[in-house]
């Protein structure tokens, strides 16, 4: 068994765990493991694995690694590939065109495009909105008092199905505010789906939790976490379009 084997292995009993912890079924907690900066050769040990669902953040290196490991993998092995990174306007046609969710929604002018440029041959490309939980003036995402809105402008894009909210609250080590700000989420999610009635029974997914405040996130509702080196390891050094990322935030 390899060591990326043994982490999926161990991270899915955690996930267990904490489920179980809130009498949740462990099966409503989806892993989504984030292989940036790692290269395809990772990901298709995951794939070994039995892990089916990948999250990036850096578009071209995600391009290249979606296209080396279906290289690899025999075409009956299906992977979802989730956009999880800051999505600026002009990139938005390579993402729609090769991922099946993207995470980071929150412009309206972001969502028509990655509408109007998915292929029509592809299934409507599962979106989320990225809620600015903590009012963080370094991070992307949509302020609460704006996610109505927002939702209500895109519910109807013909090429976008609204799954859902997104969120990466401020860091902190106390588990009683981790949970308290995943709940303001929770809850803003339970507001949208009946605020917009009909359409809101869709909104069935809380991208929320990663290694640090995995546990809370599942107490408060997370159906997808995103885990990344707690299954793939040290992160490599980073790439050239990471670096100018975050020369740019």
């Amino acid at each position: 068994m390899s060591l990326i084997s043994q982490k999926l292995q161990a991270m899915h009993s955690s996930i267990a765990a904490a489920a179980n912890a809130v009498s949740r079924q462990s099966d409503s907690v989806a892993l989504l493991a984030v292989s940036k900066t790692f290269d395809a050769d990772a990901v298709l040990e995951a794939v070994a694995a039995g892990q089916r669902a990948f999250g990036e953040n850096y578009l071209q290196e995600a391009l290249d690694k979606i296209a080396a490991v279906r290289a690899s993998l025999s075409a009956d092995i299906l992977l979802e590939w989730h956009f999880i990174g800051p999505i600026q306007s002009n990139k938005t046609r390579p993402i729609a065109e090769h991922f099946d969710w993207v995470h980071t929604v929150d412009r309206e002018k972001v969502a028509q495009r990655l509408s109007q440029q998915r292929p029509p041959q592809l299934p409507p490309l599962n979106v989320c909105l990225q809620v600015n939980i903590s009012g963080e003036a370094s991070k992307s995402g949509v302020a609460p008092a704006d996610v109505l809105d927002l939702a209500r402008a895109i519910i109807d894009l013909p090429q976008l199905t609204l799954r859902g909210l997104m969120a990466i609250p401020e860091p902190t080590d106390d588990v009683q505010k981790q949970r308290a700000t995943f709940r303001q989420v929770a809850e803003l999610l339970a507001q949208l789906q009946t605020q917009l009635g009909a359409d809101g029974r869709q909104l069935d997914t809380l991208s929320m939790g990663m290694s640090a405040d995995m546990a809370a996130a599942i107490a408060e509702g997370a159906t997808i976490v995103r885990i990344g080196s707690a299954i793939f390891g040290q992160r490599p050094q980073a790439t050239k379009e990471a670096v100018h990322h975050a020369k740019q935030t």
